[in-house]
């Protein structure tokens, strides 16, 4: 993720072991992992673990749904929060950013059709 985003001032704390967001709830915002590491679960599987610089939530920022997966922090965090807004904003500003949450999306599909 670019430097821009992981040097944001506005991060927020998450501890080892906190729900950053839960399957099934409504989500408006994605997140970039600017310290530490979030895992993934669908139904209660891991599914993903992301790091520094890694995003996550950012389908139902995308698509306005619900949240497909449950994140919780696997250590202590910092995440930068991106609403629907900021987003736009980056996307315009930064095509790379748009390209690579395409990348993200796109691997994490992959690698869900590897599981079925």
């Amino acid at each position: 993720m670019t430097n821009s985003i992981l040097d944001a001032t506005d991060p927020e704390s998450y501890a080892a072991g906190q729900t950053v967001f839960e399957e099934g709830q409504l989500g408006n915002r994605m997140y970039v992992v600017k310290e530490g590491r979030v895992d993934l679960l669908i139904r209660g599987r891991s599914i993903a673990s992301v790091g520094q610089g890694g995003i996550l939530g950012e389908m139902a920022l995308i698509d306005s749904k619900s949240r497909s997966a449950t994140a919780i922090a696997k250590t202590d965090c910092q995440l930068v929060p991106i609403d629907e807004e900021r987003f736009t904003s980056l996307v315009q500003q930064n095509p790379h950013f748009a390209l690579q949450v395409m990348r993200v999306l796109a691997q994490r599909l992959r690698d869900m059709n590897e599981q079925l």
